[in-house]
């Protein structure tokens, strides 16, 4: 699998990952169906995506950038639509997660 390819699977993976954590966030513990059911076909997908990108790129670079991203977008998301926002401590160590998965990409033995 080519370079696009495999970060297309991984984006993918991101977004469905992404979309699980929120429609978990509105099933509100599983007791609305539609969220639930969104919620477990998105992790469904995620869990497709991830296994395509680890056919070229190694298990744990694969999942430290994919955790890595999928907190950045579920805590932008939680700020836009649930109105969570994160205090200074939190913002930092989201700025450490971004660093982190810029290092692991850019200089990682892969």
């Amino acid at each position: 699998m080519n370079f696009f390819v495999t970060y297309t699977f991984l984006i993918s993976a991101v977004i469905f990952g992404t979309a699980s954590n929120i429609f978990a966030k509105e099933a509100h513990g599983f007791t609305k169906f539609i969220p639930s059911f969104m919620s477990a076909v998105t992790i469904i997908l995620c869990m497709y995506c991830l296994s395509q990108v680890m056919k070229t790129i190694s298990a744990g670079y694969t999942y430290a950038t994919f955790a890595g991203l999928c907190i950045i977008a579920t805590t932008l998301l939680g700020i836009i639509r649930f109105n969570q926002w994160p205090n200074s401590h939190a913002f930092i160590g989201l700025f450490f997660i971004i660093i982190g998965v810029i290092l692991v990409n850019l200089f990682g033995k892969n």
